[in-house]
């Protein structure tokens, strides 16, 4: 009979390196319920390990790419730690390495043979790392700004927002980081339910290990052209990291990151206030339809945008609302809600936004995101005036207060700071960078009391009279898990 050995807290943070983002650890006891169950308070410890993944930023040869990385927070004396990202290739050339929390590293990459990127931080510099890929395309038919933060792994992800349309070319980027090969399965779902695909296109498509694939959306379903779709990524083994990479032809282009998991209410934050263009697109993945009130956050209130106060979704079927210049002059946050007397029905949700007009055009696009939590990051701004906005939103019926921080830059400065109140229902901008800042520089949110906070950055980097803009949402970082108390029994770990 074999002894059982109680885990050392040591050993409860080896076994967290391999999980990346939120992992809760539970400890069963005699009766078989977890000892978090019965109310037991557990310590929350910073992660030992964090994966990111970054998708092949263009196809253009006259692509320009820059990459930024950071871990908040300052060094412990003694402390140690790497992160690095690398290619996903087989050779798996460095891009760049972080050294020290708190201090941003940059890299440049040219033309269209940047590959797409996986990396590992661990001990003191894996709580919080971030990383951002920013793509500028200057000609060409699709040209544009195209910001991503890399993400971890995963297994589901929803794409509202893709298009089959003709004058579109969407690709959904997949990326195995794992040693394994990795299946994936796409669904694509548009206003009458779900698309018919080419046989033996959309299912069990091999990522091989530590590489990446980019899956054409119009190869799926060839003459579907459809403006508004839904694609739904599964893995049938393995995980993946997934994005989508969509261009209009003469109009823009962006990278357009997953939905947050589906939910009765859903905010997508930081629409800019000069947006000319503003289209929502919604799907209901369960078997309910449902009614959703739609409501703007301005710096002052909420409001119904005139004429789109209210869309209704079928249960399979992706809906769009076209909301034109919603913000008119004013920064907002759109914010999605069961209709009043309505039951709330999990749903997916994004928005595309446009800037300029005609050929003076550009796109990006915001899905719905999750609040920032206890903390989050944003890394690669500017400090060329009005590069950089920053977008808070209180969208519960509670005030807020928060802390940002902009880190110093990759080239110099000093971090700086400021607390910032929100009022509830209402949206705020507010613009800050490094004391005598140079190169880009990273910005971090912090919760420091009230309801949840959502928050987005634009980034702005004009071209010959274009406004070409991204949007990148910020999410908790998952820096810490709740760690049971040492001397519980640890012989059984639940990670979820």
């Amino acid at each position: 009979m074999k002894q059982r050995v109680p885990l050392t807290l040591a050993a409860v943070t080896a076994a967290l390196a391999a999980v990346t983002g939120l992992a809760a650890l539970t400890a069963p006891t005699a009766g078989g319920t977890p000892a978090a169950a019965q109310g037991k308070a557990a310590a929350r410890m910073p992660v030992e390990r964090s994966l990111l993944v970054c998708p092949a930023p263009s196809t253009s040869d006259i692509a320009e790419t820059v990459y930024t990385a950071i871990t908040p927070g300052a060094a412990a004396a003694g402390a140690k730690g790497t992160a690095r990202l690398l290619g996903a290739t087989k050779d798996a050339k460095q891009v760049l390495e972080l050294k020290e929390p708190g201090k941003p590293v940059g890299a440049k990459a040219s033309g269209a043979e940047a590959p797409a990127l996986t990396g590992i931080a661990d001990g003191f510099l894996a709580p919080g790392w971030s990383a951002q890929q920013t793509t500028v395309v200057s000609v060409g038919r699709n040209r544009g700004l195209l910001g991503v933060g890399c993400t971890a792994a995963g297994t589901d992800f929803w794409f509202p927002g893709v298009s089959t349309a003709k004058g579109r070319e969407d690709y959904i980027h997949l990326t195995n980081p794992d040693d394994t090969a990795a299946v994936v399965d796409i669904k694509l779902f548009g206003p009458d339910g779900a698309v018919k695909t080419e046989a033996g296109t959309s299912e069990n498509i091999r990522i091989d290990p530590k590489s990446s694939k980019a899956i054409s959306l119009t190869s799926l379903a060839p003459g579907a052209q459809l403006a508004d779709v839904t694609a739904h990524v599964t893995t049938r083994a393995g995980r993946v990291g997934a994005t989508t990479q969509a261009g209009e032809e003469g109009i823009g282009s962006d990278w357009l990151p997953a939905s947050v998991d589906p939910a009765g209410t859903l905010v997508m934050p930081g629409i800019p206030a000069d947006a000319t263009s503003v289209r929502l697109v919604v799907f209901a993945p369960g078997e309910d339809d449902v009614d959703l009130k739609l409501r703007l956050a301005g710096p002052s209130g909420s409001i119904s945008p005139a004429e789109s106060e209210q869309v209704h979704v079928k249960a399979g079927m992706t809906a769009s609302v076209d909301l034109k210049d919603v913000t008119r002059g004013e920064a907002g946050s759109l914010i999605l809600s069961p209709a009043d007397g309505k039951p709330a029905v999990p749903v997916v949700a994004a928005l595309r936004v446009a800037r300029g007009s005609g050929p003076k055009q550009d796109i990006a696009f915001i899905q719905a995101a999750a609040p920032v939590g206890t903390r989050a990051t944003v890394a690669d701004n500017r400090t060329d005036e009005n590069a950089t906005v920053l977008s808070l939103t209180a969208a519960s019926g509670a005030d807020a207060k928060v802390r940002v921080t902009a880190s110093p830059g990759t080239e110099g400065g000093e971090a700086a700071s400021q607390e910032v109140t929100l009022k509830a229902g209402t949206t705020q901008t507010l613009k800050i960078a490094p004391t005598g800042g140079k190169g880009s520089y990273a910005v971090t949110v912090e919760t420091l009391s009230g309801g949840p906070v959502h928050a987005a950055r634009t980034l702005t980097i004009p071209r010959d009279g274009i406004p070409m803009f991204t949007v990148q949402t910020l999410t908790d970082d998952h820096s810490t898990v709740a760690v049971p108390k040492a001397t519980q029994d640890l012989t059984v770990l639940t990670a979820r």
